[in-house]
């Protein structure tokens, strides 16, 4: 590891500059995962500006009855918060479903949107990665990837977004807040996360220098009834092999409407659009379900060892969607 210098922000615009003086500056919320990878290698900031005692740590209603979520809110505040579990329970699940209690202790809402992927090569110095050294090729196409992606990849990079948060966000519309040098920002959530194309070491939208402020979640009564359902290799502590968040509105056995998210099948949360047309207006059942899955899935590009995952997410499909349809109908 590298020596570098440790400053501690006291306040929004404060932190911003302290970053803008150093180019190899990085922001440092809980460590769970920027530290994992200064001890390997991938990540040699210069300066660490601690943001964790930053005025973000609370969790409020907006006026049009949505939520914002402040960027220092670690994970097991953001799982117990009341509303949250009222009005977003896919949410919680989401963030019940990642990491140890310990690591959820610590870990931010800001922090876990920036996370890295997991893919070994990515932290293997020895091995070529386009994420980690651009233009150095991607092992993970001719080697181990069975947990890689099936949607949205290119031959340049073939990693998953490893954040079950994410996932759920992606589902409900958030919107990422932001902080500049030049002033406040924001970000769809669609628009958040670059898709993968030629340069995969480019994962996010922000502004170079932008400290994220906030998530916030807009009102979806749709979200009430929700389920975030993550498949992994172990029961304890694991990333997925699949993912899927879902809620439904059904009325008179139709769908009125639908979200859903996928996660662990690409570079970022995958927002299942074609399901969601696929569903919409049509009858309650598990043979519409499947063709939903089946309209998404037939975009998916597999590899020699991860074709598996399409028919796991097809099964995600139907069983979520056929447990929140019955319990809508109770």
């Amino acid at each position: 590891m590298r020596d570098f210098g440790y400053e501690r922000a006291h306040d929004v615009p404060g932190a911003v500059a302290l970053l803008g003086t150093d180019p190899d500056a990085r922001y440092l919320g809980g460590g769970t995962n920027l530290v994992d990878l200064m001890k390997s290698g991938v990540e040699r900031p210069g300066l660490l500006v601690d943001v964790r005692e930053l005025p973000l740590d609370r969790i409020e209603s907006t006026e049009d009855g949505g939520l914002r979520i402040g960027a220092t809110v670690t994970n097991s505040d953001l799982a117990a918060h009341p509303e949250i579990r009222r009005r977003y329970p896919a949410l919680a699940q989401a963030v019940l479903a990642g990491a140890s209690g310990q690591l959820r202790n610590m870990a931010t809402v800001g922090g876990n949107l920036l996370q890295r992927t997991r893919c070994g090569y990515f932290t293997d110095l020895a091995r070529p990665c386009n994420k980690r050294t651009p233009g150095s090729g991607c092992s993970a196409v001719e080697g181990e990837h069975h947990n890689h992606a099936i949607l949205g990849a290119s031959t340049h990079c073939v990693a998953v977004h490893p954040s079950d948060m994410a996932v759920a966000l992606a589902a409900f519309d958030a919107v990422v807040t932001y902080q500049t040098a030049d002033g406040p920002g924001e970000l769809p959530f669609a628009d958040f996360y670059l898709p993968v194309g030629d340069a995969p070491h480019l994962e996010t939208a922000l502004p170079s220098g932008a400290l994220i402020t906030g998530v916030t979640l807009p009102p979806a009564p749709v979200a009430a009834v929700s389920r975030y359902r993550k498949v992994r290799e172990r029961a304890s502590y694991a990333f997925a092999i699949g993912s899927i968040a879902a809620a439904v509105d059904v009325r008179d056995g139709v769908v009125r409407e639908v979200r859903i998210a996928f996660g662990a099948v690409a570079s970022r949360p995958w927002r299942a659009r074609a399901a969601e047309r696929a569903l919409t207006g049509g009858p309650v059942s598990a043979d519409a379900f499947a063709a939903a899955a089946d309209a998404e899935l037939a975009a998916a590009r597999t590899l020699p060892h991860n074709g598996y995952k399409v028919t796991l997410m097809r099964n995600l499909v139907v069983a979520v969607l056929t447990e929140l349809t019955e319990e809508a109908a109770r």
